[in-house]
C-alpha cells in the first residue's frame, strides 16, 4: 500500500478542508493508499518566531486577523513574513528531514503532497534530502499564485496542480516543465457538494420562516464571519429592494448576536456554524460574500451567481478571484460593499441579468476533487520504485 502524506496547516480553513476532501474521495474510491495528514504548524512550532514573540502561533494570529477584519496592509505584511520564513529556512529543512528520517522504512511516504503556501521551498528540499526519489506535489488551493515565494518556487523538478488557467500559466512561465504542471477544473470542494439531495425550495424556505416565493440571498464570509455582514444588511434594509437573506456567521458568535438583534423590513434567517451549507445554498438565488476561493467555488457548484468585494482589505492572494468572477461572467465584483451592494443586488434581482449570470454559472463543471487522485495515481505509476 502506497503512503501519501498531505501537508496542511490551519491558517484559514481551506488547507485542512482541501486535505480532508482529498482523503474522503480516495477512501471512497477504495484506492490502495494510506492517506496521512501532517500539520506543518505543529511540526515547526519550535521555529515559530511569532509564537516566540507573542506567545501565539502564527496561524492563530492569521485567523484572528480574519475574524477581526484586520487585513488592511496584508500585502505589505507578506514581505517581512517571507523574510522571517527565509531566515529560519535551513532550520525548517532540518526539522522536516529529521521528521521523515525518524519514520521506519515501511512507514515512510511514497509521495508528499503540499496544500500550503509559503513553505514549499523548505518542503521540497527536505523531501529530496530525506526521501530521495519520491515525488513532491504542490496543489494550489488559491485560484492564482501571488509571487514571489507564495505558492510557486524556482526549484528542482516537481509537480504542480492548478485549478485555473491563470495559475497554470504562472507555473509554466516560471519554468516548470509542462509535463509536470496539471490543470484541473477548479478548486477542491468537499465531496458533499456533489452528493446533495435536491430540496423543495419553497418548503425549506418556509421551514426557516422565510417567504417561499421571495428571491433569497445567502450571505457568508467564511468560518470567521465578518462585520461587513451587518453593514450589508443595513444597506439592503434602507433600500426598496424586495428580497430576503440567509446569513451564515460561522463561529463568530458576536456577529450572530448582532445580526439577530437587527431590526428592519427584510426577512432574515441567521445561522451560526453549520455543516449544512450546501442545503442552505440550495434555498438561495445568489451569494454575497468574500472572494475566497472556497466560498466562490462552493456557491458556483450549487448554481449561485456571486457578489464579492475586492479592495485594499482583501487578502492579496484572493484579489485575482474577483477578476476571475468578472472574466467568467459568474457574478459581480465590487470595490466597496457599503457603496455598491444595493445596485449589485438590484442586478441580481433582475430576471434577465440573473438568468445571464446563472447560465454562465451552469457552464462551470468543477470536478477537481475527483480529478486530482487520478493525477496522483499517474505520478505514482511513473515514479521508479526504489
Amino acid at each position: 500500500m502506497k503512503i501519501i502524506e498531505l501537508v496542511f496547516f490551519d491558517a484559514g480553513g481551506g488547507h485542512r478542508s482541501a486535505a480532508n476532501a482529498l482523503c474522503d474521495v480516495v477512501r471512497g474510491e477504495q484506492r490502495p493508499w494510506d492517506m496521512q495528514m501532517m500539520n506543518l504548524q505543529e511540526l515547526l512550532d519550535d521555529l515559530d518566531v511569532f509564537r516566540k514573540i507573542t506567545g501565539i502561533r502564527f496561524q492563530d494570529i492569521y485567523n484572528l486577523m480574519l475574524r477581526r477584519g484586520w487585513t488592511l496592509g496584508s500585502k505589505q505584511l507578506l514581505v517581512p513574513m517571507h523574510a522571517i520564513i527565509r531566515l529560519f529556512h535551513s532550520q525548517q529543512v532540518r526539522g522536516l528531514v529529521r521528521y521523515w528520517r525518524s519514520k521506519t522504512p515501511g512507514n515512510r511516504p511514497d509521495m508528499i503532497v503540499s496544500v500550503v503556501p509559503n513553505f514549499n521551498r523548505a518542503l521540497f528540499q527536505a523531501t529530496r534530502q530525506a526521501l530521495p526519489g519520491i515525488p513532491f506535489v504542490t496543489i494550489l488551493t488559491d485560484m492564482a499564485d501571488y509571487p514571489p515565494h507564495f505558492w510557486l518556487e524556482r526549484q528542482g523538478p516537481h509537480y504542480v496542480i492548478c485549478g485555473t488557467e491563470r495559475a497554470r500559466d504562472q507555473a509554466l512561465n516560471m519554468g516548470h516543465a509542462a509535463d509536470k504542471v496539471f490543470l484541473v477544473s477548479g478548486m477542491i470542494l468537499n465531496p458533499r457538494y456533489y452528493e446533495v439531495a435536491p430540496v423543495q425550495r419553497d418548503v425549506e424556505r418556509a421551514g426557516l420562516g422565510l417567504d417561499p416565493n421571495l428571491p433569497t440571498a445567502i450571505m457568508m464570509f467564511g468560518g470567521a464571519g465578518s462585520a461587513k455582514m451587518v453593514e450589508i444588511v443595513r444597506r439592503l434594509n434602507e433600500s426598496t429592494l424586495n428580497l430576503q437573506i440567509i446569513a451564515i456567521c460561522g463561529k463568530n458568535q458576536k456577529l450572530e448576536t448582532a445580526l439577530r438583534s437587527l431590526g428592519g423590513r427584510i426577512r432574515m434567517h441567521v445561522v451560526g456554524f453549520s455543516s449544512e451549507v450546501p442545503r442552505f445554498m440550495q434555498m438561495a438565488d445568489f451569494f454575497i460574500g468574500k472572494p475566497g476561493p472556497g466560498s466562490i467555488s462552493e456557491a458556483i457548484a450549487m448554481g449561485l451567481p456571486v457578489i464579492v468585494e475586492t479592495n485594499a482589505w482583501t487578502l492579496p492572494q484572493e484579489r485575482f478571484n474577483a477578476v476571475w468572477v468578472e472574466e467568467k461572467g459568474v457574478g459581480i465584483s465590487l470595490r466597496d460593499f457599503s457603496k455598491g451592494i444595493v445596485d449589485a443586488t438590484r442586478k441580481m434581482l433582475d430576471p434577465i441579468q440573473h438568468a445571464r449570470f446563472a447560465d454562465r454559472v451552469s457552464q462551470m463543471k468543477n470536478r477537481a476533487v475527483f480529478e486530482i487522485p487520478e493525477i496522483l495515481d499517474g505520478i505514482l505509476r511513473n515514479t521508479p520504485v526504489g
